[in-house]
Order: structure tokens, then sequence, then C-alpha cells
């Protein structure tokens, strides 16, 4: 009799478990704490078979410069049908605007990977002055890049074109505050239900399953 009351008990916790699963499931993201519709949206689907996901950022942000490590571990989990893009932004300021010009240099002189968090660490942790062009071929200079080389880069027509499109993206979007994420051109990933980096992340990762399902819905009703 013992031994047929634990069975039913533990079919009973089974079943309730099951029961109150899909309502957990569904409670997870909470539009207005967790994410909300992002303005600037194209109308219909978005363009492209893959789900993009956009983060602003700047060096000159303590917060990104944390999360930084994070992020680039998530991306290698990343489906195959995830693309990921990062956006310096300026929003107006000089200074920033020479952290912006630095990330895109950076890339396309292939030392971005080098050099990505050392940048952060330098402005965020160290108090470097990268703000201008000077200091930032300083530093390039004392990281072992050949300055002249890396000056070229710099104010090179691809820095300029690929600083404009992140400026009109960033006032596409009418992004304020970084860090921030943007799945699909649909959801802004917001952190007031998020108390850690990672915890933003996986809301990220939830919103790019939901922004998933709303391709697919639409499919079938075109």
């Amino acid at each position: 009799m013992e031994m047929i009351r634990r069975r039913f008990s533990a079919y009973l916790l089974t079943a309730m478990a099951c029961l109150l699963w899909p309502f957990a499931t569904s409670a997870e993201l909470v539009e207005g704490r967790d994410w909300r519709a992002a303005s600037g949206s194209a109308q219909g689907a978005p363009e492209g078979a893959e789900i993009e996901v956009l983060e602003f950022f700047s060096y000159g942000c303590p917060h990104c410069a944390d999360i930084n490590p994070l992020v680039k571990r998530w991306t290698e989990d990343l489906p195959s049908d995830v693309r990921f893009e990062r956006v310096p932004v300026t929003f107006g300021r000089a200074a920033w605007e020479s952290l912006a010009r630095l990330y895109f240099a950076l890339g396309f002189a292939d030392e971005l990977e080098r050099l990505d968090q050392a940048v952060f660490d330098a402005v965020t942790k160290q108090r470097v002055n990268l703000y201008t062009e000077r200091a930032v071929l300083n530093w390039i200079a004392e990281q072992g890049v050949e300055r002249d080389d890396f000056a070229k880069v710099y104010n090179s027509f691809a820095v300029e074109a690929a600083l404009a499109k992140a400026n009109t993206l960033a006032a596409r979007f009418g992004v304020n505050a970084v860090p921030m994420f943007i799945v699909d051109e649909r959801y802004v990933v917001l952190n007031e239900g998020a108390k850690t980096h990672a915890q933003l992340l996986e809301n990220t990762t939830a919103l790019i399953d939901k922004a998933r399902q709303a391709r697919q819905d639409q499919a079938r009703h075109d």
C-alpha cells in the first residue's frame, strides 16, 4: 500500500509539472519588461533568410565592456540561420565617434579579434584617452601596429562609409542607450527583467526563437 501511494504521488507531481510547464514557458518573456517592438522596423517580414541580431554598443560604455566577453562566447553557439552584427554608436559625440571609427578601422586592419577587449579595458578601466586621432594612433602603435598604415585605414573611405551606415541604423531604430540588442528588426531586448548580463543574452536567445516563429507564422499566411 505504501508503495502504491509513493507511485501515485510521483505520478501526480509529474502530471502537475506537465500542466504547469506551458504556462511557465509562456511567462518567460514579458512585453514591456523583457522586450518591446522595435521602432523603425520595415513593413512585412525582414529581408534576407537569416535572422539578424544587432548589438549597438560603444567602447566608452562600461556595461558594454562587461558584457563583451559573454557576447563573444554566446555568438559561438548561435544557430546557422542567425547573423550577428555589432554596431558602434556615437550619439553625436566627437569622442565616441573616434571610438566608433577605431572599431571599424580595427576590423579592416584585421586587428579586431586581438585588440577588441583591449580597447574596452583601456577606455573603461585604465582611463586611457582614445578620443582623438592622435591618441588612437599613439595607443595603436603601443600595441605593435604600424602607425602610418593604421592611420590610412582609420581615415579611409571604407571606415567613413561604415560609420555613416552605423549612424543611420542607430537613428532608424531610435537607439538611446547601450548596450542594446535588436532581434530581426522586430524586438528590442529590455533589461528590466534581467538581473545579469547572462540573463540578458538568454532573453535575446528566446527572442530569436520568437522571431523565427513569427517568420514561420507569416509565411503560412502569405
